[in-house]
């Protein structure tokens, strides 16, 4: 499976136009049994990145379905991952106050404290999941994905250190998954049956206070119950970077070492019931995936960062590849400047715009650059997020 990557390659208007198109063309030549496509925000008010495409209304429902065509030409399915930001919604480009389940900032520089959402803002928002799926599935997309990991919104309303309510959307474990459930359910009773409903979830927030393995265990099993089509486990926020092999809380740190969630997928496999479950994280080698699909651990791998490198992945690995190509760019050594969380966040940062920047170059027909610094990175990341961040904003 070709993970979900933010590819931020929307026009003024938040629209996919032929970058997206040229892209997922790489893609579907690519060997992959299942693509999964960036974060699709289903409000244009409230954005994650600079460049986020958004998919609230059938205006660009033309070229949904050529993107859709397009991965179908390679002989992929293709499901669109669904994204609100919550908390973590762009300083920079957004020009309303953020949302949360409650008026709690996230602890990353310069994000603000968001607005508590209110009973009626929250059924809003499972409408828009739903409604953004119903475009999906008319447009020829084969599936979608909600994101209920890395510090987004359904993530928050998991979250104890998010969610802070007393009422029916939190308090306890159970009412803290109903957000999640009910835009499962939602989103279901829109769409046909033959269109897959997946979720992406964090096996922790690897933060003290947070989302616990326990906790996601049981929203796991609950999960199984709404016969979802597949669960991808997968981990941390934009606060504690676990999703990119380098948690930052104060518990410990991960092993480091591939498949980063491998281990929470054997703890929760009895849970998940007759659940697929796919794994993304870490995997490097074909004799990692190989043993992780022999053990019953993972149905399917997930690849995300290999794929903006080595865009034919999957068929490589099919061809007998032992291993792929990997690049941490930004370091953080040991002392006391690695404690420092915005220097982490900064580092991570700069990690995610070097993968991004590869994509931003096969968006444009080039190859990717392996050997891209990172100072490079550091400059457009600046540019994405100053210059082209406000000419979107004016747009």
């Amino acid at each position: 499976m070709k993970s979900a990557l933010s590819e931020v390659l929307g026009d003024l208007g938040q629209s996919p136009d032929q970058r997206i198109l040229r892209l997922y063309r790489r893609w579907s030549e690519g060997g992959f049994g299942l693509l999964l496509t960036g974060n699709v925000m289903i409000d244009r008010a409230q954005l994650g990145e600079p460049g986020n495409i958004v998919i609230d209304d059938e205006r660009d429902l033309a070229t949904l379905t050529r993107w859709a065509e397009t991965a179908h030409a390679g002989g992929s399915p293709i499901w669109m991952q669904l994204c609100h930001p919550g908390r973590q919604a762009n300083p920079v480009v957004n020009r309303q106050a953020p949302v949360a389940p409650s008026a709690i900032a996230a602890d990353i520089p310069g994000f603000r404290v968001p607005t508590a959402l209110t009973e009626r803002d929250i059924h809003d928002i499972i409408d828009r999941f739903a409604t953004t799926a119903r475009i999906a599935e008319k447009a020829g997309f084969d599936g979608v994905q909600i994101h209920a990991a890395h510090g987004y919104l359904v993530s928050q309303f998991l979250s104890p250190l998010a969610n802070h309510r007393d009422d029916d959307w939190g308090g306890d474990p159970a009412r803290r998954a109903r957000f999640l459930l009910e835009i499962v359910r939602r989103v279901r009773a829109t769409v046909g049956p033959q269109f897959a409903v997946s979720v992406k979830l964090n096996s922790a927030d690897f933060q003290r206070g947070g989302f616990t393995e326990d906790e996601s265990s049981d929203v796991v099993a609950r999960l199984a119950i709404e016969r979802i089509d597949l669960l991808e486990i997968s981990g941390g926020s934009f606060e504690s970077l676990a999703m990119m092999g380098r948690p930052t809380d104060r518990l410990g740190s991960a092993q480091q070492r591939e498949a980063y969630f491998l281990e929470y997928a054997h703890t929760v496999r009895a849970n998940a019931g007759a659940t697929p479950l796919a794994v993304t994280g870490g995997f490097r080698s074909r004799a990692a995936m190989v043993a992780a699909l022999e053990t019953g651990d993972s149905d399917i791998i997930g690849l995300g960062r290999p794929v903006c490198l080595l865009p034919d992945a999957g068929r490589a690995l099919l061809a007998g590849d032992e291993q792929l190509p990997s690049a941490r760019v930004s370091r953080v050594r040991t002392g006391p400047i690695s404690r420092s969380r915005t220097v982490r966040s900064l580092a991570g940062a700069v990690d995610l715009q070097w993968h991004t920047d590869q994509l931003h170059r096969m968006a444009a027909g080039a190859e990717p650059a392996p050997q891209r610094s990172r100072w490079r990175t550091a400059y457009s990341m600046m540019q994405r997020n100053g210059v082209d961040a406000f000419r979107r904003k004016r747009g």
